[in-house]
């Protein structure tokens, strides 16, 4: 009897198998565009029975974008219209002012202030004084937000605000900024300020938290001055008080029409996670010109901005004549913006990419190296910086457009995480740029250096990189 009860398990769970695989195997054909990872996810639900299945229930689907549109599907929450091109149709980087505007349904405006913040012992002290003189509202959003030495301050500041009538939001992200404890969002709460986790719940079916992550960064107040790029909020930024492991960054304050479209990203993400609107003068006054650079906002995210920062990217190194510089603190592109750079670099263009010599993550720098000997082979060119790790994403092209935010040269920031990076066209912020990347050029990497790398090294490299999708 107990042999065919065994008999009738072993079957059922058979049966469960197959339906299960068959299932993920119809979803992933039908859903998943890469298909490298398809054919993997694939393997794992037949190869490994009901686990596999399992695995891609919990983080294979992409139910953020059903969720998202859902919630967007609203009306975008201050409608911003499109507006004429602001560099002329002369210039050879029109085509890509015109790729950007298709790309990222937002116009580039004319008339922004934008200021380089290095570390934050510099940015800090300017955002605080942003929150501490706000008269109507307050927008915080930061993947990593520490209650420590650098974060306190925001806390307090935050805090005063709110009791003094201005409108505060905050939002942390629900991976980066603590999943089981995060110190400053109960403070903040305690205190009686509106804040939120981003894609933060313990039911897996609600959250796939591994995998998408909020990594934006930016800080608008009173609709009039903003702040954003790569620099979280944490003590490791205050290069100045030597922390034991320091963190290097690059932040913008930012002036002007630009603002509107950085606080209509926050806007978005708020209503994306509380269902609530943000509206009214308060949170979008009339922008007024500031400046004289021309910018705009570029957004990606695993939803209706599917690798939009990847594409514009790609846009910007086609257009290039003379030069391109990237400086990243990790980088793990794909196939095609490697042919890109390769490409540009065969046709003349100058070709700089410039690392940390050792990043926070040694796994992603055991990968990177693989990355680098399509690009030596024809004729980019390869630098490394030395410690303090450098958090800043920087890339220019022809000294004449920049692009600054928080996203990474990797998979993870063009098509898993949502990310928000600011391009801007002739401005002399670009040459700023330009000479803070080219100041970084450290140690140069050649393929003499890569060939000398030992058997197993060369090996653990190779093997890093096959997990590129997932770092």
């Amino acid at each position: 009897m107990s042999g065919l009860i065994s008999m009738v398990s072993h079957a059922v769970v058979l049966l469960v198998h197959i339906g299960l695989a068959a299932g993920v195997t119809a979803h992933v054909l039908l859903h998943q565009r890469d298909s490298g990872s398809g054919i993997t996810w694939i393997g794992l639900a037949w190869l490994s029975p009901i686990l596999g299945s399992a695995l891609y229930l919990l983080l294979g689907i992409n139910r953020v974008r059903r969720r998202a549109r859902s919630l967007r599907g609203r009306g975008p929450p201050s409608g911003i219209v499109d507006r004429p091109a602001a560099i002329g149709c002369e210039d050879h980087l029109a085509p890509l002012e015109r790729a950007g505007r298709r790309i990222t349904q937002r116009s580039a405006e004319a008339g922004s202030a934008i200021a380089v913040l290095r570390n934050g012992d510099e940015a800090y002290p300017k955002m605080i004084a942003a929150v501490e003189g706000a008269q109507h509202s307050v927008a915080l959003s930061s993947y990593l937000f520490r209650a420590d030495a650098a974060g306190n301050g925001f806390i307090e500041a935050l805090m005063q605000a709110a009791r003094r009538g201005v409108q505060v939001r905050v939002l942390i992200d629900g991976f980066g900024g603590g999943y089981f404890r995060s110190a400053a969002f109960r403070r903040l709460r305690r205190a009686g300020v509106p804040a939120a986790r981003f894609l933060h719940s313990p039911l897996p079916w609600r959250m796939p938290f591994l995998n998408l992550r909020n990594h934006r960064k930016i800080l608008g107040v009173d609709g009039r001055i903003a702040f954003t790029g790569g620099l979280n909020i944490g003590a490791e930024n205050l290069v100045l008080r030597h922390p034991r492991r320091p963190v290097s960054d690059t932040h913008f304050q930012m002036q002007g029409p630009i603002v509107a479209q950085l606080i209509d990203v926050f806007a978005d993400d708020w209503l994306f996670s509380t269902g609530q609107r943000l509206a009214g003068e308060a949170w979008f006054p009339v922008p007024k010109p500031s400046g004289e650079s021309v910018a705009r906002v570029v957004t990606s995210g695993p939803d209706q901005d599917l690798e939009k920062i990847e594409f514009l990217i790609l846009a910007a190194v086609g257009c290039a004549r003379t030069s391109v510089k990237i400086m990243t603190p990790y980088f793990l592109p794909d196939g095609r913006l490697i042919a890109a750079l390769a490409l540009a670099s065969l046709r003349g263009v100058e070709v700089d990419v410039i690392l940390p010599e050792h990043s926070n993550h040694p796994l992603l720098d055991w990968a990177a190296p693989v990355q680098f000997e399509p690009l030596l082979s024809a004729g980019c060119r390869v630098w490394t910086h030395p410690p303090p790790f450098d958090h800043s994403k920087l890339m220019t092209v022809d000294g004449l457009w920049g692009l600054i935010g928080s996203a990474n040269w990797d998979v993870r920031s063009f098509r898993l995480n949502f990310e928000l990076d600011v391009e801007v066209y002739h401005s002399e912020l670009v040459l700023q740029i330009n000479e803070l990347i080219s100041n970084q050029q450290g140690r140069q990497v050649t393929a003499a250096t890569l060939g000398r790398r030992s058997l197993a090294v060369r090996l653990r490299d190779s093997a890093a990189r096959l997990m590129l999708p997932y770092l």
